[in-house]
């Protein structure tokens, strides 16, 4: 119950690339860029633990960029010589670099399987491994090849997705995500091919999969659009077709965005990832901020169905504040887990008990 996670990404260590930087080179090359990788990947599983965290990753530390990373590994796809193109809206910048679509796209080996391998001997607790969704990278590319609209061309990565997420599965993931941020953007595409391009992406995965939603990483770019913005109804439209989707879990932003957290109640019976620590500030909640933020939560959503998580990725933190983030994370959920438990702090936080049928997952 209220078991705590992260979204995916962690800081990479100064060693590996430039720190807190999205997109950034690798420092080294060939078999001491593998190495570094792993020592990377061993110190953001132990750190995870250590904050007490119940679900870990292996902080995207072998990608440099959470799209970029699969993208590298198909055909057809080149993210060195990248392209201008308008993405998320306009949102956050009128253009941005793009990879380019430059041949057939073909997923002819496994992406991140040894990874998913290597990170699963590291750990007795569940792993989450994250891939980008199908309509988030046909907005992260340029298309040069096929001159497809956008959902053929999602449909297309989403059977390469898929692929992967099978093997993933395989390979020991307890939980496959797929990254969507494009959900709260392009409302209209997720009703008419996005939900359907997800599908494809989950179908026959035999590990608990997810979707993450949320409003961007806590860049300069997004910060800067999330004090101008107005309208937080997205999750308003989507959460209702991802509660009659077949998605197990949807990840939402709720800490650092104007979201109202009722909203939560339109996931019926999804287990629900609370973004419960704001991603785009160095500074360090505290266990009894994150313990509110839950308790909110709880109003809407069955405890046994409640995952406290970050926002969105941590990858442009310092690594010092991910760190105090990740042990808050933690420490709020087991102040109100310890809460829930005792009929006393049940009448003082106004907390529902959890009966057996919470307990069992059902409302």
């Amino acid at each position: 119950m209220l078991d705590a996670s992260i979204v995916g990404s962690l800081p990479k260590p100064a060693w590996l690339a430039a720190p807190n930087v999205l997109k950034a080179p690798w420092r080294l090359v060939g078999t001491e860029l593998q190495e570094a990788q792993n020592d990377a990947v061993r110190l953001a599983i132990l750190e995870q633990e250590e904050a007490g965290l119940a679900i870990v990753t292996d902080g995207e530390l072998r990608r440099r960029h959470y799209i970029w990373g699969f993208l590298d590994g198909l055909t057809g796809v080149d993210t060195e010589r990248l392209a201008q193109q308008r993405s998320r809206g306009g949102r956050y910048s009128a253009t941005t670099e793009v990879a380019r679509v430059v041949g057939p796209v073909e997923r002819t080996r496994p992406v991140f399987v040894d990874a998913c391998r290597f990170a699963r001997d590291l750990t007795t607790r569940k792993l989450k491994v994250t891939l980008p969704g199908p309509m988030t990278i046909v907005d992260s590319v340029a298309d040069e090849h096929y001159g497809a609209d956008r959902k053929t061309l999602a449909m297309r990565f989403a059977r390469a997705l898929n692929a992967e997420a099978r093997d993933l599965a395989a390979a020991g993931a307890d939980i496959v995500q797929f990254d969507e941020p494009c959900f709260n953007i392009y409302i209209d595409d997720v009703e008419t091919w996005g939900i359907d391009a997800l599908e494809q992406c989950m179908e026959g995965v035999s590990a608990r999969t997810a979707v993450h939603i949320c409003y961007g990483y806590g860049t300069p770019a997004v910060l800067a659009w999330k004090t101008k913005n107005t309208d937080w109804g997205h999750y308003g439209v989507t959460l209702p077709l991802l509660a009659k989707s077949s998605v197990n879990q949807v990840s939402v932003e709720c800490a650092g965005s104007g979201v109202d957290v009722s909203v939560l109640r339109e996931l019926g019976g999804k287990d629900v990832l609370l973004g419960a620590i704001n991603v785009g500030t160095e500074d360090v909640e505290t266990p009894e901020v994150v313990a509110g933020r839950i308790r909110r939560a709880l109003e809407y959503v069955l405890a046994s169905q409640l995952y406290p998580c970050t926002d969105c990725g941590l990858v442009p933190r310092s690594r010092e504040a991910s760190q105090g983030k990740m042990r808050a994370l933690a420490a709020g959920a087991a102040i109100v887990r310890a809460e829930l438990a005792s009929p006393i702090d049940h009448a003082v936080h106004g907390l529902p008990r959890l009966s057996a049928e919470a307990k069992a997952g059902r409302r």
